[in-house]
């Protein structure tokens, strides 16, 4: 039959040759084989592709993907088993009318076909994947599984930390106590078939792969079956005339089935970003698509489907989205905006077990990992960072509107008037690494300045930004009462989508990393789109000559330990030569090392004795319990040592309150913050003020430090005639213009 469908248009071939590429470099796929690719025509089981698709599976498990399978075959299996053991038990005559009898069971003899070939199923499978060296468990899964989201937690968490230990789960519906398609139920169905529960599986486990394994080669224009039918090798879908043969005999599923399930797995917002529908009776076929070692001739096998946004159309597309909705927020009263805000800080509260639940997955699969430990403090949302969040985020509802402010006015002409006012920079990147407290920031900040945004988060942190963005979502939706969608936010959850978006500088307007100095470096070198942030945090603080004992104890350990991974903690302490003498020194690094700061010395620093271990870099951020120690003999060379070795962030001086030192340190430092008498920790939008921050810039462009909403504005040239009359430049012009400049400044 023909069977018109209606898909997104994915693009050209480079989209397909750059997402065929893109599936070797999956974390972790879903793998799902078909009944008539489990089982022979007559039920039995096809051992040979069964091998075949395990060895392959193996071989993944074995390079470190995370494999998913989910198999049909069991009710196949079961039937034979049972109608065997009748057999045994029968009389010819009752042999005879068995067949009929059991056409009138219904879902009862369905269940016990599938009871009796679960276990068979399993047992063909540990027989298969031991010899492999492979760890396979059985998942049987329903519709309550998904429905309840309590059951879906500890599902969630059970997949997860099999994933984590290197064991393959084998995923089925539980047909023994499911109820039949067809029948009363009271609710809708999560899924219908292996198909679309596979595809379910795809997206709940945040695989990024979806391999539906069938038994022809993909689909086609027409039946397989035709002599013109062709392979769609990429799934466009300009009203697409799409091919469907007969269906299986065996299974409940098809190719309608297929490609609603792939469809499925890859709709906008899913972390599975391909799916390939493809041949299992093709021995190596797992491996060409999935393999990053595949050196056979053929790899564009099968029909690719893939997330609208993992292709550049999509992620424009995206993009353009973004900008709509910001653009309908722009023009809504402030009040609008104050709204959406305070719905997001209440959502934080009323939704706090989800969100808290989905990091503790993260920080699991981060401990699994052996992410290294400035990463998991970062990565934890705690009570008190959601009420952070929240403080802040109402602080920012509270602050005056910041589009429309009049920057400057001009009198240009009698009757003529220019005005400079603040408008939104437009559709914002913001690419960031290991914390989720800071996606609602950057929400926060962007709703409030009518920015439309995409934001990147690290895979460390998926299910995190996940809940977080979906929280955030629906919070837009219900405090603008619909006038704004959703879509002002987007989330990028595939890292191949990163790449598209960066070439996108005719659609985003500015792109803000936070992260590593890699991050920052890379994202620097491959966009055209301007970048505001910084590589480095290397943060001094320097002790002068006239501070005192406490003060610099107090100001070194908090701006070193409060929050020794942020890119604003103190990296390199700075003492004046005097401080030795008077024991200043002494007592700072005593507090220090108190504290359990590891104190690495400089070469001024290991001469006087004050540490046992010398440092090997005069600039480095250690993002952890570790600082460098060195000693100045003035203020000046304090100065000189910062412009040298520091990287603009942050600095501060410890001084005498009557010291004109701190004054000189203020003035003469050239970085983005600088304090006197304060922690380096201070360098925060929520300390400062600003209600958050999207970023820290260490560029003298634009915006300089913690960037808060005034960071995220630009500004427009309004021209007015006050009087209704004609302007006309020919009026200014000429030996005996008609009209005269009178360029008087109003504001």
């Amino acid at each position: 039959m023909m069977l018109k469908m209606q898909a997104t248009d994915f693009g050209n071939s480079r989209n397909e040759c750059r997402s065929r590429a893109a599936l070797r470099m999956a974390r972790r796929v879903v793998i799902k084989a078909g009944t008539s690719v489990v089982a022979n025509d007559d039920g039995s089981p096809s051992l040979t592709r069964l091998g075949a698709i395990v060895e392959q599976i193996a071989a993944l498990n074995q390079a470190g993907v995370e494999v998913i399978f989910v198999s049909s075959g069991a009710v196949g299996m079961g039937k034979n088993l049972l109608r065997k053991q009748a057999r045994l038990n029968m009389s010819f005559k009752d042999l005879h009318k068995s067949d009929s009898h059991h056409a009138h069971l219904g879902s009862g003899l369905h269940a016990s076909y599938a009871a009796a070939g679960q276990f068979e199923l399993m047992n063909l499978y540990q027989s298969l994947f031991s010899p492999k060296g492979v760890t396979a468990s059985q998942m049987l899964l329903t519709q309550a599984d998904f429905g309840d989201a309590h059951h879906l937690q500890n599902l969630r968490y059970a997949v997860d930390r099999l994933l984590s230990l290197g064991i393959v789960p084998i995923v089925n519906e539980n047909d023994a106590v499911s109820v039949l398609p067809g029948t009363t139920q009271e609710a809708e169905p999560v899924f219908s078939d292996n198909d679309s529960l596979a595809a379910l599986c795809a997206r709940t486990f945040g695989a990024e792969v979806l391999l539906l394994l069938t038994d022809v080669d993909g689909v086609y224009t027409l039946p397989p079956t035709h002599p013109k039918a062709k392979l769609i090798p990429f799934y466009h879908a300009n009203t697409e005339q799409v091919g469907i043969g007969v269906k299986s005999a065996q299974g409940r599923g098809g190719m309608a089935a297929k490609i609603d399930a792939a469809r499925n797995a890859v709709a906008p917002g899913s972390a599975c970003t391909a799916c390939v529908i493809c041949a299992g009776s093709d021995l190596d076929v797992v491996r060409a698509v999935l393999s990053k070692d595949w050196d056979g001739a053929e790899t564009g096998k099968g029909t690719l489907f893939a997330t609208p946004e993992s292709c550049s159309d999509g992620a424009r597309d995206m993009a353009l989205r973004a900008r709509r909705e910001a653009r309908k927020l722009q023009a809504l009263p402030a009040e609008v905006r104050r709204n959406i805000l305070n719905a997001v800080a209440d959502a934080l509260l009323t939704r706090k077990d989800e969100i808290v639940q989905a990091n503790q997955l993260d920080l699991a699969n981060a401990a699994q990992d052996k992410v290294a430990g400035p990463l998991v403090k970062r990565l934890g949302l705690t009570d008190e960072k959601l009420a952070t969040l929240v403080t802040g985020i109402r602080q920012l509802a509270t602050l005056p509107d910041p589009l429309g402010n009049v920057k400057a006015k001009r009198e240009l002409a009698d009757g003529l008037e220019l005005s400079l006012t603040t408008v939104p920079i437009g559709v914002l990147l913001i690419i960031f690494e290991s914390r989720p407290d800071s996606l609602p920031q950057i929400a926060s900040l962007a709703l409030a300045s009518s920015n439309g945004l995409l934001l990147k988060g690290g895979k460390e942190a998926y299910h995190s930004n996940t809940a977080l963005h979906d929280v955030i979502g629906d919070a837009i939706e219900k405090g603008s009462e619909g006038l704004i969608s959703k879509d002002i936010i987007g989330l990028v959850t595939s890292r191949g989508q990163v790449n598209d978006l960066l070439s996108l500088d005719d659609t985003i307007d500015l792109v803000i990393p936070r992260g590593s100095n890699a991050l920052v470096s890379y994202i620097q070198e491959n966009t055209k789109i301007p970048v505001l942030g910084h590589a480095d945090g290397v943060c001094h603080v320097y002790i002068d000559a006239s501070a005192s004992a406490e003060a610099a104890c107090r100001i070194a350990v908090d701006a070193k330990t409060d929050y020794p991974s942020a890119c604003n903690a103190m990296e390199t302490l700075l003492l004046h030569a005097d401080t030795v003498e008077n024991g200043v020194a002494l007592n700072v690094l005593q507090a220090l090392r108190s504290a359990g700061v590891k104190c690495l010395g400089g070469p001024k620093a290991m001469k006087a004795g004050l540490s046992d271990v010398a440092t090997q870099k005069t600039k480095h951020e250690y993002g952890d319990l570790t600082c460098l120690v060195e000693i100045v003999d003035s203020i000046d060379e304090a100065i000189d040592w910062i412009h040298e070795n520091g990287s603009g962030h942050t600095e501060a001086i410890v001084c005498a309150p009557d010291s004109p030192a701190g004054e000189i340190f203020l003035q003469k430092v050239d970085a983005a913050c600088v304090f006197c008498n304060t922690s380096t920790r201070f360098a925060d939008g929520y300390r400062l003020g600003l209600g958050a921050e999207v970023g820290i810039s260490t560029g003298r462009i634009h915006a300089r430090g913690p960037v808060g909403v005034e960071g995220l504005l630009t500004t427009k040239w309004q021209l007015r005639s006050l009087s209704g009359e004609s302007y006309l430049a020919t009026d200014f012009a000429g030996a005996d213009p008609k009209r005269t400049f009178t360029h008087k400044n109003l504001l």
